[in-house]
C-alpha cells in the first residue's frame, strides 16, 4: 500500500475532510490531495505532523511496517500490559474518536494531572 493510500485511509477512518487535515498540519488541501494521490511526497516535517495527527508511526505511513503504533512497543505487548477491560476498550476506541471528544479528553486529563498540584 502506498503512502498516499495510507494517508487517505487514515483521514477517512476519522471522517475528516482534506480541508480539515490540511488546516491541522499547515498545508493546503490541494497539497494534501497530491500526497493522497501519490503525485507528491510530503517533506519530513509534514510527514511527522501527519503521523502525529493520525497517531501512527512514520514507518507505518511509509509502508515499512503494518504496525500503526508510533511507539517502539508493539500493540500486542501493550495489550498484555493492561489487564483492565475498560482500559483495553478505551485504547481501541481512542484512535477513532472525533476531534471534539479528543479535545474534551485532553482537558479532563489536564484537570486530573493538575489536581494534586
Amino acid at each position: 500500500m502506498s503512502l498516499g493510500v495510507r494517508l487517505k485511509k487514515e483521514r477517512e477512518k476519522r471522517n475528516w475532510s482534506q480541508v480539515d487535515v490540511a488546516k491541522k498540519v499547515g498545508i493546503t488541501n490541494a497539497v494534501l490531495s497530491n500526497y493522497e494521490r501519490d503525485y507528491r511526497d510530503p517533506d519530513t516535517e509534514i510527514l511527522k505532523k501527519l503521523a502525529d495527527l493520525y497517531n501512527v508511526s512514520t514507518d507505518f505511513l511509509l509502508g515499512r511496517t503494518n504496525n500503526l503504533s508510533p511507539y517502539d512497543n508493539d500493540e500486542e505487548g501493550f495489550q498484555k500490559a493492561i489487564s483492565d477491560p475498560d482500559l483495553k476498550r478505551w485504547h481501541s476506541e481512542l484512535p477513532n474518536s472525533d476531534e471534539e471528544d479528543l479535545r474534551k479528553l485532553r482537558k479532563m486529563w489536564d484537570i486530573i494531572k493538575n489536581a494534586d498540584k
